[in-house]
């Protein structure tokens, strides 16, 4: 009579390959993990560039208040296309708090 090996598998054996399925799911997600923080961090610091350069294009702005509407009647269309409206009221109000704190 010849005898074949089990199909069962010693305790110790089960064991050993439960721990090892664990260990290899724990390292899956602590990568998945750093991967999703390192691409919100690179998400949030291109946000942040992108803001800081949008401020530094307003502040490095030249603004000329038309206040006579009658040039704009003058103007030929390449330089009525060249015109961007503005709300400047916040930067007349910034001026006048600096001149008042002088």
């Amino acid at each position: 009579m010849v005898k074949t090996p089990g199909l069962r598998r010693p305790h110790s054996e089960k064991e050993k390959l439960r721990a090892e399925i664990k260990h290899n799911k724990e390292m899956t997600r602590s990568i998945l993990d750093a991967q999703a923080r390192a691409k919100e961090e690179h998400r949030q610091r291109r946000a942040e560039n992108i803001k800081r350069r949008e401020e530094n294009a307003k502040k490095a702005e030249i603004v000329q208040v038309i206040k006579n509407p009658a040039k704009l009647k003058r103007m030929k269309k390449k330089q009525l296309r060249l015109i961007e409206k503005r709300d400047t009221l916040p930067i007349v109000q910034k001026r006048k708090a600096a001149a008042q704190a002088e």
